[in-house]
């Protein structure tokens, strides 16, 4: 995407410099920074402490992260496997690292010690462009959706979404985005509802800088304001991304979607996930029972990093011995789903039509 006028993606390597690099999204929308990984423990780094994330990035930084890994050290198999599991360890609710990184091992395991580092390299590109591809085509697929809204309607789409499914998270285009991207495009009329996101704000912050860049209209609400909106006839439809989805359907993204989507379902508006088939974990069924979610420091609520005059701070919003219960994620079950959007084309969150799409997973 394109920020004061120069392409960039959420990660990438810089063929002249021969480094990887990223967007630091801790400071974004205040500052723009762009940082250099080096080595394998950056990658973990910037994984754990959300330097980046998002499914898809996550999935493309741990690649890179293996590279860059086999890079600095003299690899021996062994060392390898270590190297990947440290990698997996890093977040454990998106299954996209988890996929990639296994994927590449079937590959690299095959390779003699003076192979690593180029093959690394070779996949780790690849993952780069096969997650920038998808999300693409998922934008494509995606489209007709709000184009039928348009047609119908006659007037602005109003699209809600949640969190940041955007192309900060993926590489480029985004999930969610993706589709509202080809739709502005295209010259259709798109408004989005941007929902804050608590407690680390990457709707309001992330989504909404984004937007802005883009040129797309938004408007950023608190959480809980989407189920007043649906009701007043404000929301034509929600589209949102995903972190795991499970052979069912069964969706895990950030926590409060569940509860969009119960809104949605009560007013009866299409309610989309929009996600690549490496979010698809086709061992898992049972989103609910079975999903590892992901519990964060109680500081990231009882703390909210502000912008003060020129310097990004953080302000306390509760006392330091306030308990807190920090889940990032929840599970939005099958049936409350409209559709997947995936690379693809669009089905139903079943097993069944799941299976029919990606038949080589049966």
């Amino acid at each position: 995407m394109i920020i004061n006028n120069k392409q960039y993606q959420s990660i990438w390597y810089d063929d002249i410099e021969k480094k990887v690099l990223i967007i630091d999204q801790r400071l974004l929308p205040f500052e723009f920074k762009v940082i250099e990984l080096k080595t394998l423990d950056d990658a973990h780094w910037a994984i754990t402490d959300m330097v980046v994330r998002g499914a898809p990035l996550i999935g493309i930084t741990a690649a890179y992260g293996l590279y860059l890994g086999a890079k600095n050290n003299n690899y021996s198999q062994k060392d390898l496997l270590l190297a990947a599991n440290f990698l997996k360890s890093a977040r454990p609710t998106a299954v996209n690292l988890e996929t990639i990184i296994n994927n590449m091992m079937e590959q690299l395991l095959q390779k003699s010690s003076d192979e690593l580092e180029n093959s690394a390299f070779s996949l780790a590109k690849d993952v780069e462009k096969f997650e920038v591809d998808n999300c693409s085509k998922i934008g494509d697929f995606g489209l007709p959706l709000i184009e039928n809204v348009y047609k119908t309607k006659n007037r602005t789409v109003n699209i809600l979404t949640h969190c940041n499914a955007g192309w900060l998270a993926c590489g480029d285009w985004g999930t969610a985005t993706s589709p509202i991207y080809k739709a502005h495009q295209k010259g259709i009329s798109v408004h989005v509802w941007v929902d804050e996101t608590r407690p680390r704000n990457q709707g309001a912050r992330l989504t909404a800088w984004e937007l802005e860049q883009a040129g797309v209209p938004y408007t950023v609400i608190p959480d809980n304001t989407g189920g007043h909106l649906m009701q007043h006839g404000k929301v034509d439809l929600a589209i949102v991304g995903s972190d795991r989805t499970t052979r069912n359907g069964d969706v895990a993204n950030k926590i409060g979607t569940y509860l969009k989507a119960l809104a949605a379902h009560d007013n009866k508006i299409p309610f989309y996930v929009a996600l690549p088939s490496t979010t698809i974990d086709f061992a898992m069924v049972d989103g609910v029972k079975n999903i590892p979610i992901e519990e964060r420091s109680g500081n990231e609520v009882r703390e909210m990093e502000c912008k003060v005059g020129h310097e990004i701070k953080s302000a306390k919003l509760m006392p330091e011995t306030t308990p807190v219960a920090n889940y990032a994620f929840d599970v939005t079950p099958a049936r409350l789903v409209s559709g997947l959007i995936t690379e693809r084309g669009i089905c139903k969150a079943t097993e069944k039509d799941i299976l029919n799409l990606f038949p080589e997973k049966k």
